[in-house]
């Protein structure tokens, strides 16, 4: 079995850079700011946290529209102007101004990881061969984990400079990325065909509604699993077990290893095991995990747990696509109709979970295991739904088989 050709790993560095600096950098660098920012008296802390929920609601605004704006300017098109508009949105954070002038840019920042994460594998998996393609989507999403890992290390050092430098130095890197890739993407008639492939001929297959339907909701519900640990977990370390914010950090980053571990390993037990058994048995690891966070204490125990949940958030997305083309092997155009609704739900389910969970963590006095077991059970009934599904998932396969797209 050959390795993709040089052009094709260029496209997917070039996606694994879009996805580092959309999703992972854009969203990801804000938490280790936002004690610094407190700090230089920039904004209260009231403020500062209300500023990290519009990157969230950027990103859910993004999944709605990416795919429209990907008809309209290309795909390669659009998602060069996502990476100048991150840039320009850490440029524009670099000094401190009003609310609404870093509501704004934060929400314009979340936008652009929304459009990359709908548009980024829908341009470059097409230049991938078919057996490739689970491998082809982890390494794109890799760039996710490099995000949260660098938020975790990068951000901390550049810090040490002041907070206006620490914005500027993530300036300085995403416009060295993005100018590196600029080249790297697929040619402009390469990248229009992956557009038009993404945007048209989208009909589903008519048996497929309960299959899709099932599909959401699990990716739903994998969101509102994977929230409380993304939210809670440096809290949780630093102030219930009592180890300091040091040692928290260090969890962080234990986090974010995990974070680059999860979209090349799932996207290879994809391609390896097939993507029904691989989202399966990875739903149930994520169930084990989740639940023994809200029970165990022991550090090293805990950080195993950390690194295999720090793996969870990045590491499903090449998995869940990889669900999507073997779920309707044949329609290829209208897997990204599904893939790009898919990310809305997500996203939703996302946002939701964030006010839901602190709503829930102040109801019960601050408890994090207690919205540690509720994630879990979100993943118990993510699993209760796959095996209920799994007979219409089948059937949909096999009847795009026998049926070939229009």
């Amino acid at each position: 079995m050959s390795d993709p050709p040089p052009a094709a790993w260029r496209c997917i560095v070039a996606g694994s850079c879009a996805s580092f600096l959309g999703i992972g950098l854009a969203r990801f660098a804000y938490s280790p700011l936002l004690p610094a920012l407190i700090r230089a008296h920039w904004f209260e802390p009231s403020a500062a946290a209300y500023l990290g929920a519009a990157n969230l609601a950027g990103y859910l605004i993004g999944a709605l529209i990416g795919r429209r704006i990907g008809t309209r300017l290309g795909n390669v098109r659009t998602l060069r102007l996502m990476e100048i508009l991150v840039t320009l949105a850490f440029l524009a954070c670099a000094s401190p101004r009003s609310i609404g002038w870093y509501f704004g840019w934060r929400l314009l920042s979340g936008i652009a990881g929304g459009v990359v994460m709908v548009l980024v594998a829908a341009t470059v998996l097409p230049q991938v061969a078919d057996r490739h393609k689970g491998v082809a989507s982890g390494a794109v999403f890799l760039g996710i984990g490099l995000g949260i890992a660098a938020s975790g290390t990068l951000v901390p050092l550049l810090l040490r400079h002041g907070v206006a430098q620490a914005w500027l130095g993530l300036t300085a890197l995403s416009a060295v990325l993005t100018a590196t890739t600029w080249g790297w993407w697929p040619s402009p008639a390469a990248g229009a065909a992956a557009t038009q492939a993404s945007q048209h001929g989208t009909s589903l297959p008519a048996s497929a509604g309960a299959a899709i339907g099932a599909l959401y909701v699990i990716y739903g519900l994998t969101a509102l699993g994977l929230v409380p640990a993304m939210m809670f977990l440096v809290d949780f370390v630093g102030r219930d077990l009592g180890t300091g914010a040091d040692v928290a950090s260090l969890f962080w980053i234990i986090y974010g290893i995990g974070a680059i571990f999860g979209p090349p390993v799932y996207g290879w037990l994809a391609d390896l095991m097939g993507a029904s058994v691989a989202v399966r048995s990875l739903l149930v690891v994520q169930l084990i995990a989740v639940g023994a966070l809200a029970t165990f204490s022991n550090r090293l125990l805990l950080s195993i747990l950390v690194f295999l949940i720090g793996s969870f958030p990045p590491g499903n997305v090449p998995l869940v696509m990889a669900w999507i083309r073997e779920t309707m092997p044949t329609y290829v155009s209208a897997q990204n109709v599904v893939w790009s609704r898919a990310t809305v739900v997500f996203a939703a389910c996302q946002a939701v979970g964030g006010y839901a969970y602190s709503a829930l963590y102040t109801l019960h006095g601050d408890s994090h295991r207690t919205v540690f077991v509720v994630g879990a059970i979100a993943f118990a009934v993510a699993i209760l739904i796959e095996l209920i599904a799994a007979p219409a998932i089948r059937s949909t396969r096999e009847h795009c088989l026998l049926t070939p797209a229009p």
